[in-house]
């Protein structure tokens, strides 16, 4: 899988920019704010359909425009295709698949698969539970678009039962109303907790070896799920837990609490581990994410490299550096730097300055 270009229109700071890419190793550099970043983004968001920086649409489109457009040219298993995305300042983005316009932008999950790996991830073990989450529901979503379907559902039937929750401190003839959104609540959340188990479960496989080659094989990694409450026992448990619901007005148990926890030789990273250690398991843990989808889909995801170069020590560069041999990678940074051309092959390379992409 590769994307062959890329064309932004009224996105951030670019107004009208348009690039090609290698199917090999891409460099975007330039000094920081000027753009490089919102390349990549664009490409994660034909992927996931959602930011990694931001929530709202309206917040990527160009403060002197209504609307934006990211166009793409990819090939998936020596197949062509086009993807449009038209971002819309007060309505839902709309999207087009070779000109035919899908009518959810579900409908592109996995057309586009991307390994996202940036500064901000390697403080994922240290970081909030909401963190480590959004890092599952991002690679399941790509992966496995009846998850999406499924976490979508969830999460709207989630804000309906705590809206309701609200409302009955008002009013408490509606109290009868809560078993219906009970019942949805518990059918969705059941199988989000159970593709979440899959899901570590398939990553434990992998990153064991990879955590072993980073550390000389002196430490032993486990990825562990540390579920809210067990599927067999959500229903139970929401039941036991209405009148706390009921006292906070929002829904403390079920899948939108999980976390994972990750442990070296049986011993907590987050809470006993070194900086050190936690940014090695986070790179574990992006080498695995890379294997996992390769796995899955049958095909190479394409790797975009935020700025992380910078970020890792010259062992750890080049543990990620040499797992990219085969995979279309897209690389921002802010100089042109002698490890990266010392370490790899350059297919392009480009310097962006004031949302103007130029190639070198």
């Amino acid at each position: 899988m590769v994307i062959n270009s890329l064309a932004l229109n009224n996105y951030r700071n670019y107004l009208s920019e348009e690039i090609s890419f290698s199917d090999g190793i891409n460099i975007l550099y330039g000094d920081n704010a000027q753009g490089k970043t919102n390349v990549l983004e664009a490409i994660y968001m034909l992927a996931t359909t959602k930011s990694h920086r931001t929530s709202k649409d309206k917040e990527i489109i160009n403060f002197n425009s209504d609307e934006g457009h990211i166009k793409a040219n990819i090939n998936k298993r020596d197949i062509d295709y086009r993807i449009d995305m038209h971002l819309r300042r007060n309505k839902s983005k709309g999207v087009a698949i070779d000109r035919v316009p899908v009518k959810k932008t579900s409908q592109i999950m996995g057309m586009v698969n991307v390994v996202l790996f940036s500064p901000e991830d390697l403080t994922i073990i240290k970081d909030s539970p909401s963190e480590r989450r959004r890092f599952i529901d991002m690679e399941l979503c790509q992966l496995n678009k009846i998850y999406y379907s499924n976490l979508s559902s969830y999460n709207k039937i989630l804000n309906q039962r705590n809206n309701l929750l609200k409302n009955i401190y008002y009013d408490k003839s509606q109290m009868d109303m809560l078993d219906v959104w009970d019942s949805q609540l518990v059918d969705y959340g059941i199988k989000i907790i159970k593709d979440r188990n899959n899901f570590i479960d398939k990553i434990n496989e992998i990153i064991i070896d990879i955590h072993k080659k980073l550390t000389g094989d002196k430490e032993n990694i486990v990825v562990r799920y540390d579920k809210n409450v067990n599927e067999e026992e959500f229903a139970r448990e929401l039941c036991l837990k209405r009148d706390a619901d009921l006292r906070y007005q929002s829904t403390q148990v079920g899948p939108h609490r999980d976390d994972i926890s990750f442990y070296i030789n049986d011993m907590d990273v987050k809470i006993y581990g070194s900086q050190g250690q936690q940014r090695t398991v986070a790179l574990s843990l992006k080498l695995a994410e890379i294997e996992l989808v390769k796995e899955l889909i049958g095909d190479n995801p394409i790797l975009l490299l935020d700025d992380v170069m910078s970020e890792l020590d010259s062992s750890r560069r080049d543990s990620l550096l040499s797992s990219i041999n085969d995979i279309q990678t897209i690389i921002t940074c802010t100089g042109y730097d002698d490890f990266i051309k010392e370490r790899l092959t350059i297919d392009k390379v480009y310097r962006v300055s004031k949302g103007i992409i130029q190639q070198v």
